[in-house]
């Protein structure tokens, strides 16, 4: 028998709701030693969150993250804010025994990154941070082509970003999404945060 692992979520952006998808739908495909139980999401907007926690089956909704992180009935903490969120959220969940899964990037700067291991290391927590695009099999099959030499010495490559869903707030993934496009929330931008996917895989 599964045993429940319960999820609090922070944050109900577009990546809030592909990981609660994830959740909901991971048990129809493996037989798993742990089944997610969406137990409580934390954002600033009460009113967003709570329609979120509807929609994706979240038993509460919390407006301060620190609460849930503090809350007994969470095992693990999916952090899925602003970038420049991520450090003090994974700080405070290790120092409350979470086991935490974090978005790309990990952290604003270096520095910040390993403030943050030290941190999981020293709570000796369960941590990963989410590189999604890993297992899509058209990169997959790009690594195996490069790993089996097939292309090569691979000396260089040259990839461009085109994306414009964060230029408007009328467009589905804009809005409260345009924060990307804030050096103070998002960090190093595309580099860091998209093209992270880039530099994974």
């Amino acid at each position: 028998m599964a045993k429940p692992l319960r999820i609090g979520m922070i944050g109900y952006g577009f990546m809030g709701r592909a990981h609660s998808n994830g959740y909901n739908r991971v048990k129809n495909f493996f037989d798993l030693e742990y089944v997610p139980v969406l137990q409580a999401v934390a954002a600033r907007n009460a009113e967003k969150a709570q329609a979120f926690a509807d929609k994706w089956g979240y038993q509460r909704v919390e407006n301060d993250w620190r609460k849930l992180v503090a809350s007994d009935d969470i095992d693990v903490i999916d952090i899925c804010t602003p970038n420049n969120l991520h450090a003090d959220i994974a700080i405070e969940a290790a120092k409350h025994g979470k086991a935490i899964l974090c978005e790309k990037p990990l952290s604003m700067d270096t520095a910040e990154g390993e403030i943050m291991c030290e941190a999981v290391e020293k709570a000796g927590v369960p941590n990963t941070v989410w590189y999604n695009y890993r297992r899509i099999p058209a990169v997959t099959f790009a690594k195996q082509l490069i790993d089996d030499g097939r292309l090569g010495r691979v000396f260089h490559y040259r990839a461009e970003f085109l994306q414009d869903w964060t230029i408007s707030a009328d467009l589905p993934q804009g809005g409260e999404a345009l924060w990307r496009l804030d050096a103070k929330a998002a960090g190093s931008g595309v580099t860091g945060d998209l093209l992270a996917h880039c530099i994974d895989t």
